[in-house]
């Protein structure tokens, strides 16, 4: 039997335990406010790419304008992040965070 010695802290330990112990936990894909985009643009970047109604991306274009972010998605992390490269593609900030966080 192989034995690995796991020098980290604690810390950094418990913390990959929790990811073992919760892998179904969601991440989301979330868009910043940025000084460059128009809403307009916004609001088409998320009807085109996410297909979602037009009501929802206005709502979703108010949120990242008026509080700074929104979450846009959520799923499992390589669809998140293929989200953010596809937005980063259409010129928005955009990062990938575990949901809750």
């Amino acid at each position: 039997m192989d034995t690995h010695l796991d020098e980290r802290t604690g810390t950094e330990a418990e913390s990959d335990l929790r990811l073992l112990e919760a892998p179904d936990t969601p991440w989301v894909t979330l868009v910043w406010d940025d000084p460059v985009n128009l809403m307009s643009y916004v609001t088409y970047v998320f009807s085109t790419y996410f297909g979602y109604p037009v009501a929802q991306c206005e709502r979703l274009m108010m949120q990242v304008h008026t509080t700074g972010r929104a979450t846009v998605a959520t799923g499992p992390r390589e669809t998140m992040e293929r989200h953010v490269e596809a937005l980063h593609d259409f010129g928005l900030w955009a990062t990938v965070s575990k949901a809750g966080e």
